[in-house]
């Protein structure tokens, strides 16, 4: 959406940042009568907080299949809040999205009766540090856990791929290299996600690395990262 995020209370003259609280009330006295004062603006991001510490100090105390379910009611909140769009910015896939698409997925594939094994253990506490930014490495992804990994992926960058569609729309810019690039990321992601996410990772993991490369394109201005994207998600699936 476009905005107007620099905001200025009618009530009470208050500036603040739309951008920065995401809410429409004046952080003073509480009105919700105000003026924008500056230009609209491209933005999808709002604030939201994401906090594991507390899950992570209760490891030796839980079983890990309550702990990964309490760590994912967190995390589907901040998938759903965040955007990559800051205002007008255009953001990259950042790993702590990644981890908590992962902690959502994970969730939803361990039942009453799991048994981690000391690789599914290790994989899932590594995800309990989602939000401080921490990804398990594909390499440390048990085979037990990769539909889930591939699931995780395809629907971030799907939603990152959506805001790099509004992103390029907003600026204007004829980029047809760059629309292809998010072509072929939707083809690939779609797959994955008619695979029940059960691919290698080798397969799975290029998808998030050409959604960045496609978002270099657009902040650079220079195709060649696009055509990169393209030739990588090619060579994924040869």
């Amino acid at each position: 959406m476009e905005v107007r995020g620099e905001r200025e209370c009618r009530e009470c003259g208050t500036r603040w940042s739309y951008y920065e609280t995401g809410d429409v009330a004046c952080p003073d006295c509480g009105s919700l009568v105000s003026v924008g004062v500056d230009e609209r603006t491209r933005h999808t991001d709002a604030p939201v907080e994401f906090d594991l510490t507390e899950i992570r100090l209760a490891v030796d105390e839980e079983p890990l299949r309550r702990l990964i379910g309490r760590a994912a009611e967190s995390a589907r909140e901040h998938v759903r809040r965040r955007g990559f769009v800051d205002a007008g910015e255009l953001r990259d896939l950042d790993d702590t999205y990644l981890a908590a698409a992962e902690l959502r997925a994970v969730a939803g594939a361990v039942g009453r009766t799991w048994t981690p094994g000391d690789a599914e253990r290790a994989y899932c506490l590594s995800l309990l540090r989602a939000d401080v930014g921490v990804r398990p490495d594909p390499d440390a992804v048990p085979a037990s856990m990769r539909a889930s990994r591939g699931l995780a992926v395809a629907a971030a960058v799907d939603t990152y791929r959506e805001d790099c569609l509004g992103y390029l729309d907003w600026i204007d810019r004829d980029a047809p290299t760059v629309r292809a690039a998010l072509g072929t990321l939707r083809g690939h992601g779609k797959r994955i996600a008619a695979l029940d996410g059960d691919l290698p990772v080798d397969e799975t993991e290029p998808l998030v690395v050409a959604a960045r490369e496609i978002a270099e394109a657009l902040r650079a201005g220079e195709d060649i990262h696009a055509e990169r994207a393209r030739e990588r998600l090619d060579a994924s699936t040869t």
